[in-house]
């Protein structure tokens, strides 16, 4: 558990909106989910976990960005001297939430099309 938190927090502050988002995510489709069982789903709630699934990967761009932008300014602090250690925070930041992003996506991605499908029926 230690190791996965700190992944996350390596990946910057980008990730807490992502983690957000996909908790969000996750209950709407449990509420959905449920209702489903229950034989009286709606369709109110699957536009919210759709915009989250466009989100999340958006985040995680944002992410990449402000990573390498991370990089880019430890590589210019060292100045003539450039040690390639300087620059493995902002890319590892990089990486992270680009992952972060598309994992959180498509971990939604998958039960919002199944329970997308049930309520148009």
């Amino acid at each position: 558990m230690q190791k996965f938190i700190d992944i996350f927090l390596a990946g910057g502050p980008v990730m807490w909106p992502i983690l957000a988002l996909s908790i969000l995510g996750l209950a709407i489709l449990a509420w959905k989910a449920f209702e489903f069982r229950a034989g009286r789903m709606s369709p109110g709630g699957l536009v919210i976990v759709s915009t989250i699934i466009t989100a999340e990967p958006m985040l995680g761009i944002l992410g990449t960005v402000t990573g390498i932008m991370q990089t880019f300014r430890a590589l210019n602090a060292e100045g003539a001297a450039v040690n390639p250690l300087a620059a493995t925070a902002g890319i590892g930041e990089a990486l992270i939430t680009t992952a972060a992003g598309l994992i959180a996506s498509l971990i939604l991605l998958f039960p919002y099309n199944v329970l997308d499908a049930k309520a148009g029926d």
